[in-house]
């Protein structure tokens, strides 16, 4: 685990040193191309029902918004399906109908990584984009991210707002839920995507923002409009 175990309520800032005196090699570098072991153009695939997954703070909703842009389709972003005021999360069921509702028509972009929901996103999908970066990329930009909102008092989804308290000194800190969950996703990706249940997804799975773009770069809106 990348992160021990502390006392109750402990928050972000006491365990942000010790979270980073452990960092597993392969977490810190990729293949120059990430599609060098694709047995065919990652450019020839049809992107018309895209996800773009990730740690918190790598960048998920900003991606998808240039995707969706790009591609002239409808951008959904999950966290504002399930987040309700005073940061209450919706009922189980009426998350999942929100998502049932916002994902059905034929082309769109999703991003969050809910496994409450993920049976119906994955499902329904046709290109899975795994943004996945270096711990400490993804640790500067959320906490820029974070400072951002708190001192700007940034509405968020339902009317919330960030707080220094809730960032930093909260079991709730999202800094310190990107720290517990950056390497567990790393595990628990792969296992999902090789999956048979799954193996209609394409896959993208840049390491780097410039991979990133790279590949949005490629798109078109061609690619929304191809039937398959």
């Amino acid at each position: 685990m990348l992160v021990g175990k502390g006392k109750a309520g402990e928050g972000f800032a006491p365990l942000l040193l010790r979270a980073w005196v452990r960092r597993p090699s392969k977490a810190w570098g990729r293949s120059p191309d990430m599609w060098a072991s694709r047995p065919r153009s990652v450019w020839a695939w049809a992107h018309r029902r895209i996800v773009v997954v990730g740690t918190s703070g790598s960048g998920k909703t900003t991606f998808a918004k240039r995707i969706s842009t790009r591609l002239g389709v409808p951008h959904v972003e999950l966290d504002s399906l399930n987040w309700e005021a005073d940061w209450m999360e919706a009922p189980l069921e009426v998350f999942r109908e929100r998502v049932r509702a916002a994902l059905g028509g034929d082309a769109w972009v999703v991003d969050g990584n809910y496994s409450r929901v993920r049976d119906i996103v994955w499902s329904r999908a046709d290109t899975i984009v795994w943004l996945d970066y270096p711990l400490w990329l993804v640790m500067l930009r959320l906490l820029r991210r974070t400072l951002r909102r708190v001192i700007f008092r940034e509405v968020l989804w339902s009317n919330n707002r960030e707080s220094i308290r809730r960032a930093f000194f909260s079991r709730d800190s999202i800094l310190l839920w990107a720290l517990t969950t950056y390497y567990r996703r790393r595990r628990e990706y792969p296992a999902l995507l090789a999956d048979p249940e799954h193996a209609h997804l394409s896959v993208v799975r840049p390491g780097t923002p410039w991979q990133a773009w790279r590949w949005l770069e490629h798109l078109s809106r061609s690619d929304a409009d191809d039937p398959g």
